[in-house]
């Protein structure tokens, strides 16, 4: 092994850009690699013998095999995989390296990224048109607040990932993928009890008190019948659906 060299902030720059485009080759065979392989090259640049050496070839043929990983949380793999190449590590074990992050990144970029994350942003926009935004301001709150919260998690995870190397996985017992998850989701808990109301409310105008006092029971009781199933299924996810496709109607309605 070679000591570790610096990664010039243009390399890192051209790095994370090409994160933005890393499911852009995906498919069936390889799932994510090409793009692995595609994000960490400015990296292997850097390999004796630069673009025309056999090191930069071997390294690049082997980032662009198989890989199936979050595509978000992928970044601390490229960070990860970019020192070890560059620090000369054993091809062998880096291979290994690379089959054992797959799991351990893929399930904590579902809890976090998928089950927390995204709902999150999309109340952020529901609750904006709920006090009073327009369309397009809606949909600004919900891409501002998700684009706000991978691009951070991309940029950490490059720069965590070629800090720590082959000890990466520890970084995934950070408080952010513990607890993260279960705080994002009791946020967004909240905010759907503020969210949904106001952005039906605003669609459907002036509401016979009765009928509201319908609904709100109507409400009530199905969130008890939903506590009860707590843990049988995933209920959440198609009541956040049907939900925002009630927000989204008012809101075209509106």
């Amino acid at each position: 092994m070679t000591a570790t060299p610096q990664l010039p902030w243009r390399t890192r720059a051209a790095i994370f850009v090409r994160f933005l485009a890393i499911q852009g080759s995906w498919n069936y065979e390889t799932l994510v690699g090409n793009g692995i392989g595609f994000t960490i090259e400015p990296a292997l640049r850097l390999l004796p013998g630069g673009i025309g050496g056999s090191a930069y070839r071997a390294a690049l043929a082997r980032q662009s095999q198989y890989f199936n990983a979050h595509p978000y949380m992928a970044s601390f793999a490229v960070g990860a995989l970019a020192r070890a190449e560059l620090e000369g590590v054993d091809p062998g074990k880096i291979e290994r390296f690379r089959t054992a992050l797959c799991g351990p990144l893929g399930a904590t970029g579902d809890r976090l990224v998928w089950a927390a994350w995204l709902p999150l942003s999309v109340l952020c926009g529901i609750l904006a048109f709920g006090i009073g935004a327009g369309a397009g301001r809606s949909v600004l709150a919900f891409l501002v607040t998700y684009n706000v919260g991978h691009l951070a998690l991309r940029f950490w995870g490059l720069k965590v990932g070629y800090a720590e190397g082959l000890h990466v996985a520890k970084a995934l017992g950070h408080p952010v993928f513990r607890v993260g998850p279960q705080w994002l989701a009791r946020a967004g808990s909240l905010l759907a009890g503020l969210a949904i109301p106001l952005a039906i409310a605003r669609g459907l105008g002036p509401v016979d008190p009765m009928v509201l006092g319908g609904l709100l029971v109507t409400a009530g009781l199905g969130g008890l019948g939903l506590a009860r199933l707590h843990g049988r299924f995933e209920v959440w996810k198609w009541s956040l659906g049907v939900l925002s496709l009630v927000a989204l109607a008012a809101m075209v309605r509106a």
